[in-house]
């Protein structure tokens, strides 16, 4: 029995009807998504037990041509009026943003009883308890598999799939722009600026790219994520973010021939002081599977009790791979599954206990310009034992192929791998350096990844 608008609903009557979806957003999903349904309309019968149907739709220009026939949909102009439409049973949000008109729509949708389906992941990093609370309040579905990792079913993977595993970490490639830089800085010697130009002419990128190449994008795609599986409400604001615009081709050589590879990771860790929740470029082996991961593809790495560290990859944006994980959304909704959003009730998620950045503990590479005088390997040195810092290794190059951007005329880089230690000793050890005046520019710090 399916409980749905507080009335009761046998199978029978479920299977001989179809199911009535309103699509908001007309754009490279929204198209692809009405052409899956049309196409696969008997496959998703066979498997769903019913009929999907899109029965309306709503974007700005009727006239635009998408390549899909509209004439059997009724058109919306007002998402509102859409989502409040009695002929729709399901209302798909695929219009963007963490306000209106989406968010006014949505929540329109739930509080009338109609299921949400929703690519949002802004909207949900912000609002998604609140939707959350008035879904279950209603009996109505809130699935949201495309807000992260595109095609890639982590969200089911961790609300349903895995919904007995205690999970111990999370972490991925969110963002196939910034793996899409990183991927040609390091296989064609490319300055980051170069890659970004070449991103945003394939369209990998927008014309403002900082949402992306900053970490933001990752960061609300992280929040989600690490509620999942952990059981917290969604907090974008306790999120560690830095994105991957100061990482150089001198960065990416030394990473290879130390066995690493860079990678931008947002990175949800459960650890005794609380959750840490990260987002930066990272440092991982050559030979794990995420170090694999190249161009525009995403993954996510999951690691829980009494399991080997699971791995999905996938496409994580375009048209198909993410109308794609919406339809699967509508799918549930057809078959009558519904589950708590978040994997729980929201009255039994908790509010996020953030673990400080600055204890953040693991292997740093740091790459210093010094100046070349006697004496600065040891006053680095002194800093680094001050903080109790122990080094793996140091490298000193003196070949143009290493050389940084902010290299001057008698300096030398200098990359430093350390053992594990902490994100605050790291920082006060490179600020006293800094000090000393044995250092020019920046020092570039990546950290490094476990695997």
């Amino acid at each position: 029995m399916i409980r749905k608008n507080g009335n009761r609903f046998s199978d029978n009557v479920m299977r001989n009807s179809s199911l009535k979806v309103g699509v908001a957003g007309l754009g490279t999903v929204g198209a692809a998504l009405v052409s899956q349904i049309a196409h696969q309309r008997d496959a998703l019968s066979a498997r769903c037990g019913r009929t999907i149907e899109v029965v309306a739709v709503c974007a700005r220009s009727r006239a635009k041509n998408r390549g899909i026939d509209l004439r059997k949909m009724k058109w919306f102009s007002d998402p509102l009026a859409l989502a409040r439409e009695p002929g729709v049973e399901v209302f798909v949000e695929l219009i963007g943003g963490a306000g209106d008109p989406a968010k006014g729509a949505v929540e329109a949708a739930l509080s009338s009883g109609k299921s949400v389906v929703t690519a949002n992941k802004a909207l949900l990093a912000r609002h998604g308890v609140k939707l959350a609370a008035i879904a279950e309040s209603k009996h109505a579905a809130l699935n949201f598999e495309a807000s992260v990792g595109g095609a890639i079913p982590i969200v089911k993977t961790l609300r349903e799939g895995m919904a007995g595993n205690s999970f111990e970490r999370i972490y991925g490639i969110l963002n196939g722009t910034c793996n899409y830089i990183l991927t040609r800085m390091e296989q064609d010697k490319m300055a980051f600026e170069a890659c970004l130009k070449e991103a945003q002419r394939l369209g990998y990128a927008e014309a403002d790219p900082s949402f992306d190449i900053e970490g933001h994008d990752t960061a609300q795609k992280l929040a989600i994520l690490a509620s999942l599986a952990f059981g917290t409400r969604v907090d974008q604001s306790a999120i560690y973010v830095e994105g991957i615009s100061s990482i150089t081709p001198a960065d990416l050589s030394a990473a290879d021939e130390l066995g690493y590879r860079v990678k931008l990771l947002g990175v949800a860790v459960k650890t005794p002081k609380g959750i840490e929740q990260r987002v930066h470029p990272t440092m991982v082996r050559k030979d794990s599977s995420i170090a694999q991961v190249m161009g525009v593809t995403n993954a996510v790495t999951v690691d829980a009790a009494d399991i080997n560290p699971l791995t999905l990859v996938g496409p994580g944006a375009g048209g198909a791979a993410t109308a794609s994980a919406v339809l699967s959304d509508i799918g549930d909704i057809a078959r009558g599954v519904r589950t708590a959003p978040f994997g729980r009730p929201t009255a039994r998620l908790t509010d996020v206990r953030k673990a400080p950045m600055q204890r953040h503990e693991g292997g740093y590479y740091i790459r210093l310009v010094a100046r070349d005088k006697p004496g600065t390997a040891a006053t680095i040195a002194k800093r680094l034992a001050e903080q109790e810092i122990s080094l793996e290794s140091i490298v000193q190059r003196h070949d143009p192929a290493h050389l940084g951007r902010d290299t001057k005329a008698g300096s030398v880089p200098v990359i430093l791998i350390t053992y594990a230690t902490t994100e605050d000793a790291v920082r006060k050890a490179l600020a006293a350096v800094g000090r000393d005046r044995v250092i020019s520019g920046r020092p570039q710090v990546i950290r490094i990844e476990k695997n």
